[in-house]
C-alpha cells in the first residue's frame, strides 16, 4: 500500500499484515530504492495495490524504483475501485497471503475477487464526479441545497437520486459491509445494509484518497465485500491456472501481473482443400 489508511486492520488471525510505503514522492529516492529492495528480497515477490486516485509522483516514483531494479518481481495493481474498495481488496490479498498460493496466483486474484465487490458511496454533489456516468438533469439537482446522490461505481454504475424508499441494486451472495463517512450526515447506507442483506456492517476512517476519487469531500464511502477466507480461497483456486509463456509464473487469467505478458493468440490451422477427383 501506498498509503496508511489504506492498510485495513486484519480480518482474523491469520491475515498478513499490510507493508506501507509511506511518503515516496517525498522522502530521497536511495531511501525508497533501499526499502524496495529489501521487500523485495524478504519476501521474494512485492505486489502493490493503490487506486486511481493515487497522486501521480507517488506512481512515477514507484515506476522509476522498479525499472532501477530490474526487477520482474514488482507488480503494481490499480483497478478500478475507489479507494475503500481498494483497501477491502488488499485486506483480502492479505488474507489469502497464508495460504498455499504461488506469488502469481495470489497477485492475479486481485482481478478476479474485484467481480466480488460492490463499492459505492453516497454524496452531497455530483457536480465533480467523472468515475460514473451522470446525467444533465442530475447535474442539475447537485445545485440544489440538501442533496444527496446513491452511488454504485462497481460491478454496474448506479446513480439515483436519494428519495424515500429508494434503493440500489446489490451483491446476489452474503457479504459484510463496509463504511467509511466523510463530511456527510446520512443513516441512508445502515438501510442498504439491510436491504442487501449483509451479514453486518463495520466503520472505518475514510480514506485520504476518496474526495478526490469521488469528487467531493461530502460523502459517506460503503463497500460490500466477502469476509470469509475459505470462500476467498474457494473461488481462487476454482479458476484454471497456467504458467505465464514469457517468465514461466504461475497466473489466473489472461495476463501476468508481473511481466504484463498476455498469452500467445494461437490462430487455429487452415481448414484443408479437398482433392478434386474425377468420378469413376
Amino acid at each position: 500500500m501506498t498509503s496508511a489508511d489504506m492498510a485495513l486492520p486484519a480480518q482474523d488471525e491469520r491475515t498478513m499484515p499490510a507493508v506501507v510505503l509511506r511518503d515516496l514522492d517525498q522522502r530521497p529516492l536511495e531511501h525508497t530504492l533501499t526499502e524496495l529492495h529489501a521487500l523485495t528480497e524478504q519476501y521474494g515477490y512485492v505486489v502493490v495495490v493503490c487506486s486511481l486516485a493515487t497522486p501521480e509522483p507517488v506512481m512515477r516514483r514507484l515506476y522509476t524504483l522498479r525499472s532501477l531494479l530490474e526487477s520482474d518481481r514488482i507488480a503494481f495493481f490499480r483497478p478500478e475501485l475507489p479507494p475503500l474498495g481498494i483497501a477491502v481488496l488488499a485486506r483480502q490479498l492479505r488474507q489469502l497471503a497464508s495460504c498455499d498460493l504461488s506469488p502469481g496466483v495470489l497477485a492475479s486474484a486481485g482481478r478476479l475477487l474485484t467481480h466480488y465487490i460492490h463499492a459505492g458511496a453516497v454524496l452531497g454533489s455530483v457536480a465533480r464526479l467523472d468515475r460514473v456516468p451522470v446525467g444533465l438533469k442530475a447535474h442539475a439537482k447537485s445545485w440544489v441545497p440538501g442533496s444527496q446522490f446513491a452511488v454504485v461505481a462497481h460491478p454496474e454504475p448506479q446513480l439515483v437520486r436519494l428519495t424515500p424508499g429508494v434503493t440500489l441494486k446489490g451483491p446476489e451472495f452474503s457479504t459484510w459491509m463496509l463504511v467509511a463517512k466523510g463530511q456527510l450526515q446520512t443513516d441512508w447506507v445502515a438501510g442498504l445494509a439491510e436491504a442487501w442483506s449483509a451479514h453486518g456492517l463495520r466503520e472505518t476512517p475514510l480514506p485520504a484518497e476518496s474526495p478526490r476519487w469521488w469528487g467531493t469531500g461530502r460523502m459517506v464511502e460503503f463497500c460490500s465485500y466477502l469476509a470469509d477466507l475459505s470462500v476467498l480461497y474457494q473461488l481462487v483456486t476454482s479458476v484454471r491456472q497456467s504458467s505465464c509463456h514469457w517468465c514461466g509464473i504461475d497466473v489466473i487469467g489472461d495476463r501476468c501481473v508481473f511481466c504484463s505478458a498476455t498469452p500467445p493468440v494461437h490462430e487455429p490451422p487452415a481448414p484443408r482443400a479437398l482433392e478434386q477427383r474425377t468420378p469413376a
